[in-house]
């Protein structure tokens, strides 16, 4: 029997990309609020979701140093489960009610990549960096202090997609006065079957659960961001119009479950190609 939660099966399972849930995360951030085309994000919406009129064209550019773990201390094994992340969301409605959705994320670790794919998030390796905070006093310490700087980037293939600057000014007191809304995303799996290439496997609109969340020392301060085009990337057409506060602070949750608010493809009215029948007969 072959066991494993990812592939590859093997019958021990020990050589599984991703460990079964409950996975724990460990983070420093980086997040900078700006504002966009409203017309850009819609375009970026699935079914299901609308323009949030009392936010159009707001959006988050987040950068993350993670730390993650299993039920098997893999904290202890920093090189496959220390990871660096960057994406955006952008605000937006489900059935009235405030959201968050995911369009593009960008990740240095292929077990990221994978446990990302199995929530929807539609995850692309990058490289990321962004400024750690080290307790010796020293000018690159960069203290969670007034004044203190900060800086992260993404890039992919050799180009620079986003880079972005915050300078710490105060503490805020009360995290969800920011960060208060839960995130969706598109869970989607093609078929590569030449008749079912229309027609994904999976194709479902999910909302990450995250357990025990806790966000801890939120300060905030002046931020500056760049997306400028580049090849074989689209994160430009939803850059900053106005770019408004930069935030710098500690999260942590843990993932056990995923909630499906859309299924599309069972929505789907079934329709079987001439080729599909074909197939079927032969």
């Amino acid at each position: 029997m072959l066991n494993g939660f990812s592939v590859p099966l093997t019958p021990s399972g020990k050589s599984s990309l991703v460990s079964p849930p409950p996975w724990h995360y460990s983070s420093d951030c980086m997040a900078i609020e700006y504002f966009t085309d409203p017309e850009a994000i819609a375009a970026l919406l699935p079914p299901g979701l609308t323009i949030d009129s009392s936010s159009p064209g707001r959006a988050f550019l987040w950068f993350l140093d993670w730390q993650f773990t299993g039920s098997d201390e893999e904290l202890t094994d920093p090189a496959r489960y220390q990871y660096r992340e960057a994406f955006i969301l952008v605000e937006a409605l489900f059935q009235g009610k405030p959201v968050n959705y995911c369009p593009y994320i960008f990740v240095d670790n292929d077990a990221a990549i994978a446990r990302g794919w199995a929530q929807g998030f539609p995850k692309k390796h990058a490289s990321v960096f962004q400024t750690r905070s080290f307790a010796a006093p020293s000018p690159a310490a960069a203290p969670l202090a007034p004044g203190s700087r900060f800086g992260a980037s993404v890039s992919a293939h050799g180009e620079r997609i986003a880079t972005a600057r915050i300078q710490l000014e105060e503490r805020i007191a009360d995290p969800t006065t920011v960060f208060n809304r839960p995130t969706v995303m598109r869970r989607y799996f093609p078929q590569l079957v030449a008749a079912r290439q229309d027609r994904p496997a999976v194709d479902e609109l999910t909302m990450s659960l995250t357990d025990n969340l806790n966000i801890v020392h939120v300060w905030a301060g002046a931020a500056e961001v760049k997306m400028p085009e580049v090849f074989g990337e689209e994160v430009h057409l939803i850059a900053p119009l106005r770019v408004g506060r930069g935030y710098r602070f500690g999260m942590s949750y843990s993932v056990t479950d995923l909630k499906v608010l859309k299924d599309y493809a069972a929505e789907r009215e079934p329709v079987v190609s001439a080729a599909l029948l074909e197939e079927m007969d032969s």
